[in-house]
């Protein structure tokens, strides 16, 4: 969904970029147990991500939540998985650039007296 780094530059937006993911969650969770309940299944057997790329496609046609919607968000289930032990994390990569801990101007009057640092090799 796109947390994995908060965009916005002030304490007040990051609260309402993080309340606009948990409320986007929330909907898509709404979804997937209306689904489940017109279906009569677990709402843990159907897939978040599926069900979050239907409502986009959904919406951007221009249409709302309807009993044709839910039935398509029901017909795509988890797989079953035993014995499955895996890490639900990503590892974010390091960039081989130094942080910037000056301001822009600082750093763009450092690089041009000395020149661009060297990275590492």
């Amino acid at each position: 969904m796109g947390m994995e780094a908060l965009h916005c530059l002030t304490p007040e937006m990051n609260e309402k970029e993080l309340w606009v993911h948990l409320l986007a969650y929330n909907l898509i969770r709404l979804l997937m147990a209306q689904a489940a309940s017109n279906a009569g299944i677990d709402p843990r057997t159907l897939s978040f991500k599926d069900t979050s790329q239907l409502w986009t496609e959904w919406t951007a046609r221009g249409q709302s939540a309807s009993p044709a919607l839910f039935a398509l968000i029901a017909q795509v289930k988890v797989g079953k998985r035993p014995n499955r032990i895996e890490p639900r994390q990503h590892k974010r990569r390091p960039k081989p650039f130094q942080w910037l801990k000056t301001s822009r101007r600082i750093a763009r009057d450092n690089i041009t007296r000395f020149g661009h640092p060297r990275g590492p090799k």
